[in-house]
């Protein structure tokens, strides 16, 4: 690669950056120039090891699991000032400043972003990622997701995407982009080629994209040709086959010789760098997932991601052996030096474009303190939980909510094991929602199972006779590792679930996943917040209570295309 390739989107170099670039390039020794590929991750302040990343092995990038904001700036400060070169620092700033320090304000999922049906969120919500971030040492957002829901069933994407139009995950993720770079963060649109046609995880299994070519260019091709144009800086790229793609770009492909896009050389060469110009930096999801072990083994898999078209390599199985790998593969041809240097040029353009080399780029709590969870943040939470929430079918007459009318509730809970959610969502709800609605006037029981047996159960006149309305407070999430999100009711023959809804009004309410309907489809009143922030709930109660209207307009259909989810 031509050095002056850097002077071109997205990382626009001047004389200047060019120059530190090429010198700072110029000093690196073959080994130096290996540890800047691998970008690894920190879960804790630990800086025997941290200086061993830095001084011993040099790498590019650290992403940063959340941590409160004193171990993030700790963790950062030590890197950085450990560091010859200015390390890359990333985080999961999917849906604020959460995504890197528990101190930060949560705004919302993409789906719920989405929900409002106004991008100008989705660029509050990358300006705010971006803002938080950057005062806790980050500098590169692994953001926006722009998949497409197309599967309800797909256990991964969910609320996570911008929902199943590719012209609202386009605008979206276009706004995104431009308030995380507009506030000097880099983003990274994820996951190339596309997750959300599977109903598999790539965490688990190299999931697939089946869209034919002509498909493909016109949903997720459109939406990624869009942000790459837009001036996305690095793209990340999944454990995910496009088969219809590869065969097209090279014919002499044989099914068992189809790869993941993380090492695929056609999709990352032919159809990411030629077909849409990407010119940005390329890294591949984590390349501790079974989607992209599963395809070859891990001393040639190592040295061939970067081989054939990605830059960085996110996370190690074992961090020395991976090492080995990579040095291995290089002295066994495997690794080319043509694209170690390039993928080296593209690292150090990034940086520069960053103007990492113009500082310590050591984070301070005052700036931190300033920054996290300020007013105006706050104030873009509230707003968009307000006109996201969505009213998915209503049975008339049983909203609004008032304790005259219905004084009694019965609530059922149904939550996920406590620590067991992925991507830091909230548990244990109904601690909260009970006082909120107690607050309100109405007397609260919370479901308990008794007398399971058949023949031992609870009186269908006793219902009637003790409870005015039914609520369904359901907050399971997707996340990693997890095949898919339905709802597992209490045996036998699930006494919790909705069979009362012709006798007692029922309320449905879903915190995370929009597709609940599929396991209760006659429940006549459905509510979605697609996840949580700090004001969910409170708002969420003033709408049933009709002293707001529900404003959100969902993103995915959540009738799973049933029928009898419509009645």
């Amino acid at each position: 690669m031509n050095i002056n390739k850097l002077r071109n989107k997205p990382f626009n170099l001047n004389d200047e950056e060019i120059a530190w670039v090429k010198s700072t390039f110029d000093s690196l020794t073959t080994e130096e120039k290996i540890g800047q590929l691998f970008f690894m991750v920190g879960y804790k302040q630990d800086e025997e090891f941290l200086s061993h990343l830095t001084e011993d092995i040099g790498i590019g990038g650290l992403m940063c699991r959340a941590m409160d904001k004193e171990s993030v700036i700790g963790t950062v400060s030590t890197l950085q000032s450990s560091s010859k070169i200015p390390l890359l620092i990333a985080a999961n700033l999917e849906a604020g400043g959460t995504g890197i320090t528990s101190d930060g304000t949560k705004i919302g999922s993409n789906l719920a972003i989405s929900a409002t049906n106004d991008p100008k969120y989705a660029y509050e919500l990358g300006k705010i990622c971006a803002t938080e971030g950057k005062s806790v040492g980050a500098n590169y957002a692994f953001a926006p997701v722009i998949d497409i829901d197309y599967n309800f069933q797909n256990p991964i994407t969910n609320t996570r995407t911008f929902g199943s139009d590719p012209e609202q995950v386009k605008n979206m993720g276009l706004q995104y982009v431009k308030g995380c770079q507009d506030h000097g963060v880099a983003t990274s649109i994820k996951h190339f080629p596309g997750d959300g046609v599977d109903d598999r995880d790539q965490h688990l299994v190299t999931s697939i994209n089946t869209f034919s070519t002509e498909e493909w260019d016109q949903t997720f091709g459109m939406v990624y040709q869009e942000l790459i144009d837009a001036g996305a800086m690095t793209v990340m790229v999944g454990h995910i086959a496009l088969p219809e793609y590869s065969k097209h770009l090279n014919p002499q492909l044989k099914d068992e010789d189809i790869l993941p896009a993380s090492l695929a050389s056609e999709l990352l060469n032919g159809l990411l760098r030629e077909k849409l110009n990407f010119n940005g930096l390329i890294i591949t999801d984590a390349t501790t997932m079974a989607g992209m072990n599963i395809a070859m083994g891990r001393d040639e898999l190592v040295p061939k991601a970067i081989e054939n078209g990605c830059d960085m390599f996110l996370f190690t199985k074992n961090l020395e052996e991976d090492i080995h790998f990579m040095k291995q593969g290089y002295e066994k041809g495997l690794l080319s030096e043509q694209r170690l240097n390039n993928a080296v040029l593209r690292i150090l353009g990034l940086k520069a474009s960053l103007q990492l080399h113009k500082g310590n780029n050591v984070p301070s709590l005052e700036v931190a303190n300033d920054s996290l969870r300020r007013e105006e943040h706050l104030r873009v939470a509230k707003e968009v939980a307000d006109q996201s929430i969505t009213l998915v079918k209503e049975e008339k007459g049983v909203l609004p909510l008032s304790p005259t009318k219905y004084k009694r509730i019965l609530l059922y809970d149904i939550e996920s094991e406590a620590n067991a959610l992925g991507y830091n969502k909230a548990s244990g709800l109904a601690k909260t929602f009970i006082p909120l609605l107690e607050k309100e006037g109405f007397e609260v029981t919370r479901f308990e199972p008794t007398g399971i047996y058949e023949g031992l159960q609870a009186s269908f006149e006793e219902m009637k006779k003790n409870y005015d309305l039914i609520i369904y407070l359901c907050n399971l999430a997707t996340k990693s590792n997890q095949t898919t999100v339905r709802i597992e009711w209490i045996n036998p023959m699930g006494v919790n679930v909705p069979i009362y809804m012709n006798s007692i009004p029922t309320i449905f309410i879903s915190t995370e996943n929009p597709y609940h309907l599929l396991d209760v489809p006659r429940v006549k009143t459905f509510i979605n917040t697609y996840g949580m922030n700090d004001y969910t709930l409170p708002l969420l109660i003033e709408k049933m209570l009709g002293k707001s209207e529900f404003k959100g307009k969902s993103p995915v259909d959540p009738f799973c295309g049933k029928w009898d989810t419509r009645l």
